[in-house]
């Protein structure tokens, strides 16, 4: 009868971790489920409250609808913009669910995601209003130098708009700290190494085109 009660000891152990574990996996799953219900409610609150404020205009002037719908993807700005608030609320659940279930590595790594996802959201922003105010730079530099007479208004308007996205990516970047900092180096170098090249072969091979472009776009006045 002893040797009965050995063997049967490992199976009363395990028959009560599962007992104790149940409880905890329909709590975890009442968590997710009421996550995901809550998910879908922010995710259609920031969708109505961004449509409200008409965001759309702003990414649809920022070119960023043009983007999406170039690259073959059917939502807009505040499609994805609901879909980050409808994850990162699910994340949430889900980081709550795990650390109900003990499961720390998990939750850890759950945890991660989740301060990441407000990174997106802000960089998103960030490029969203950068690119809007990137254009409104660009018309008003084909504006004034129309206005003022200068030939290839176009191109600098174009010039000034590419340096400020240059610019805004670079912040978006940053907020998204990929690397400890590389990708903001590797990419200053890049700008640079195409700034330097440009430069040296207007230098070398152009000065008479820089010439004839300075002459063209400031004209100097006749001696009186």
């Amino acid at each position: 009868m002893q040797e009965i009660d050995i063997l049967l000891d490992p199976a009363r152990a395990f028959l009560v971790q599962i007992g104790q574990f149940l409880p905890r996996l329909g709590v975890a799953l009442g968590i997710l489920v009421g996550g995901w219900l809550i998910a879908k409610t922010v995710r259609f609150a920031v969708s109505r409250g961004l449509r409200a404020i008409n965001f759309q205009v702003l990414t649809e002037r920022a070119g960023v609808d043009r983007f999406l719908r170039d690259g073959g993807i059917a939502a807009d700005g505040i499609a994805i913009f609901a879909g980050l608030a409808y994850w990162l609320t699910l994340l949430l659940a889900l980081l709550v669910a795990f650390n109900s279930l003990g499961l720390n590595y998990a939750t850890e790594l759950v945890r991660q995601v989740v301060l990441f996802v407000p990174k997106v959201f802000v960089a998103l922003l960030v490029i969203a209003f950068g690119a809007y105010f990137a254009r409104f730079v660009r018309d008003s530099v084909n504006a004034y130098l129309r206005n003022a007479g200068v030939s290839d208004a176009d191109l600098l308007g174009h010039i000034a708009q590419y340096a400020i996205v240059g610019f805004v990516l670079l912040i978006a970047i940053d907020q998204l700290d990929f690397g400890g900092g590389l990708v903001q180096t590797t990419f200053l170098i890049v700008l640079g190494g195409i700034v330097f090249a440009l430069a040296l072969a207007f230098g070398l091979g152009g000065r008479e085109r820089a010439a004839a472009l300075l002459e063209r776009w400031f004209p100097r006045q006749p001696p009186r």
